[in-house]
């Protein structure tokens, strides 16, 4: 049976962040993920997913400044030192909120940067991340993004992702899948998925175009979360779409797919 996660970023942001723990806990979520924590106290979280018996399945790596833009450094060749100092304080955070995975944005090349440059910074910086997380038990993902919504975003197709984590050597590097972006940038999504299963840890969703919710655009999910049960994907799914109206009006896609 798919497991579905709430992501806070995108959804129930009707109410403030906090206070859409228990709403996604009363639509009937038991996931919940979404992009950072690290503007508010560990514990107030924690609190949070306690009270509403909630598992916080996904959050990322720190990822630079993201109200100017930013989506993540990772690639960045002059920002090693802060990628890791953000390793240790996702470690942090996940050891306060039970997180047992964690993804990183490779983020836009910035200007000035070659292509093989930013490529040696990300497998430096996903080596660096991916050990330091295995002491900890915490898994390591990292996600293919497309262009068209963030234009020179460095990491863009599954297979440059799958030849990144090779190329680092770590086993506790995986690749988290989002199947919104791999149909703008790839297609073949049942293929793919179906052939890269064991590297896969992580889903997240949301229909084409608009990044609405599933039934919305030109997506079968009917089918892909179907085939997921099929091929016996145990992981979570996380709802990372924006509501075309409202949230909970927005829901209606789950019981018509049976979830």
């Amino acid at each position: 049976m798919t497991k579905l996660a709430a992501n806070l970023t995108m959804l129930f942001t009707e109410v403030d962040f906090l206070d859409r723990f228990e709403h996604a806990a009363r639509a009937g979520f038991r996931g919940v993920e979404f992009l950072f924590p690290y503007a508010y106290p560990a514990q107030d979280i924690a609190e949070k997913l306690d009270t509403w018996r909630l598992e916080l399945v996904l959050h990322n790596l720190p990822a630079g400044d993201w109200a100017a833009g930013e989506r993540g450094i990772a690639c960045h060749p002059g920002r090693r030192a802060e990628f890791q100092d953000g390793v240790g304080q996702a470690i942090e955070y996940a050891r306060a909120l039970g997180v047992r995975q964690l993804n990183t944005l490779a983020g836009i090349v910035p200007g000035g940067v070659a292509p093989d440059a930013a490529h040696a910074t990300l497998v430096e910086n996903l080596q660096y991340a991916a050990s330091h997380l295995k002491a900890e038990g915490i898994r390591l993902l990292v996600e293919p993004v497309n262009t068209f919504d963030i234009p020179g975003f460095f990491l863009h197709h599954t297979r440059q992702a799958l030849d990144i984590i090779e190329q680092t050597g770590s086993s506790n590097l995986f690749l988290q899948y989002d199947i919104y972006h791999m149909q703008r940038m790839e297609g073949e999504l049942t293929a793919t998925i179906k052939a890269n299963l064991p590297q896969i840890r992580h889903i997240q969703l949301a229909d084409n175009p608009g990044r609405f919710e599933p039934g919305t655009g030109e997506i079968n999910y009917r089918y892909l979360l179907g085939m997921l049960d099929e091929i016996g994907y145990d992981g979570w799914v996380g709802c990372e779409y924006k509501p075309r109206d409202g949230t909970l009006r927005g829901l209606g896609w789950m019981a018509e797919h049976g979830l």
